[in-house]
């Protein structure tokens, strides 16, 4: 098989890749790294990720890291595949990656610091820390009240359409869905209406089929 997707099926960059797969309706090898054991920081996996960072992917001799890479590699390279995900005119093209870029760099660490105190240490069993909690709830709630302005005007983010703008967010607000950090969802009616959408894809779905084996 041609594709491989190198990491755990849990973690959120390995279902953003994952989903953009299922999108394409694109077969592909999940391979098993086990990153409590630290293999992720050990040959042979640190030859295709020199940060010893997950995921890795292979798509025959092409070999690339970084999960929001890795989605836009699919997305273009197999435009004639199932769903699209990607917008052709340039001018959508722009705005779809203003949205890809807010994902990675104003909502994504806030709500990776939250998933991690809220969802990650207790399964490891560590103690959540509240004020980090309180500190990233409070600047996820702006952030959200910029998407609630912006999901106003256009049912997606990046465009009319569901695109990686859209796809990014899935795996870590499914987490914080699952949290009290939800209420922070649901009080922003766009915001709501939105985070239902965009788990309730098919492909997501099947991503999600895949962690809990």
């Amino acid at each position: 098989m041609a594709i491989k997707v190198h990491g755990p099926a849990m973690s959120p960059a390995v279902m953003r890749v994952v989903a953009a797969l299922k999108e394409k309706d694109l077969e592909f090898e999940l391979v098993p790294v086990n990153m409590q054991t630290g293999d992720h920081k050990k040959e042979p996996f640190i030859s295709l990720n020199p940060f010893g960072q997950v995921p890795a992917f292979e798509d025959g001799d092409l070999k690339l890291f970084e999960s929001r890479a890795i989605t836009q590699y699919i997305a273009h390279t197999y435009a004639d595949k199932g769903n699209q995900l990607i917008v052709n005119d340039p001018k959508k093209m722009a705005i779809m990656s203003v949205w890809m870029e807010v994902e990675s760099q104003k909502f994504d660490p806030i709500a990776s610091k939250l998933s991690f105190e809220i969802v990650i240490k207790p399964m490891l069993g560590m103690v959540t820390d509240d004020a980090v909690v309180a500190e990233n709830e409070e600047k996820l709630g702006k952030v959200l009240d910029v998407y609630e302005a912006r999901l106003k005007d256009s049912k997606y983010l990046g465009a009319d359409i569901f695109t990686l703008a859209d796809l990014h967010h899935a795996p870590v607000v499914n987490y914080l869905m699952k949290t009290k950090v939800k209420s922070l969802f649901d009080a922003r009616p766009h915001v709501s209406a939105w985070c239902a959408d965009i788990l309730a894809r098919p492909a997501f779905a099947k991503a999600l089929e895949l962690n809990k084996q």
